[in-house]
């Protein structure tokens, strides 16, 4: 499929500057701070090979940074050369942007009946975790371990923009993710389609390493400080807890993941 370069420029009837690479026109003043942006070199090469997220809206870019971009999809119109003041100044204060910075079209969900399930397979869903850099992280454990996407809440969840993407390194464009209006329904949708459902709890009675088999798995994981809600939690078909001998009494919900995501591996 073709990048969101090629999109663009198809959808605005021109193949690009006939320029040098890296030589694209210069940024016009930067605007109002906002995290509408995606930033870091990683976030933003994803995203424009992305076939899934809509052509990206305005594209800053150091002149360095212009040139791998080039490089690696060509020459647009929409390239703007910037340096790295202007770019801070157009993103939140302390955003780690690497020379790069891309004011980003809608990223493509997908639905339930899109997890292909099948033996081994593992999905996520986060009930009501808000934090951005939790989600990012989340994003990038389950492109590691080879997850098959991301269920989120329509509310209660953070924007596929800003930190999220920084934080995912890349992973946001990899993954998919589905948002749902209820997850209780979606669990029972899901149980339907022939999901295990395993919600991952403290006050469970076994670990999580003696309720996973080979079979399709959702693993459920609660909010950064009141963990999984009690009506999501009754719609698991298993709760399960991380067994954590040092005593400590709980993990970071992206670690949490990070955990599960690696024990999960291990039944395949």
């Amino acid at each position: 499929m073709a990048s969101t370069f090629e999109r663009n420029d198809a959808r605005r009837g021109g193949k690009g500057p006939q320029k040098a690479p890296g030589h694209g026109r210069f940024a016009r003043r930067p605007e109002t701070p906002s995290d509408d942006w995606i930033w870091g070199w990683h976030a933003v090469e994803a995203a424009l090979g992305n076939p899934r997220r809509e052509p990206p809206v305005r594209l800053l870019a150091t002149p360095e940074r212009a040139r791998q971009i080039e490089a690696a999809f060509g020459r647009s119109k929409l390239l703007e050369i910037a340096d790295n003041n202007l770019i801070a100044r157009t993103l939140p204060q302390g955003a780690s942007h690497q020379g790069v910075a891309m004011r980003a079209g809608p990223l493509e969900t997908v639905g339930l009946e899109d997890f292909a399930g099948g033996p081994g397979a593992v999905v996520l869903m986060l009930d009501q975790v808000t934090d951005p850099q939790n989600v990012g992280a989340i994003l990038r454990s389950a492109a590691a371990f080879g997850a098959q996407g991301v269920i989120l809440q329509d509310r209660h969840a953070p924007r596929f923009t800003g930190a999220l993407a920084k934080a995912a390194a890349g992973a946001l464009e990899r993954v998919p993710v589905a948002r749902v209006v209820n997850l209780s329904r979606a669990l029972e949708e899901l149980s339907e389609s022939g999901w295990r459902t395993i919600g991952l709890s403290g006050e469970a009675e076994q670990p999580l390493a003696a309720v996973l088999d080979a079979r399709p798995t959702v693993l459920v994981l609660g909010s950064e400080g009141e963990g999984l809600r009690r009506l999501v939690g009754e719609h698991c078909d298993e709760l399960a807890k991380i067994p954590m001998p040092g005593g400590f009494e709980s993990l970071n919900v992206s670690a949490a993941a990070a955990v599960a995501l690696y024990e999960a591996a291990r039944t395949r």
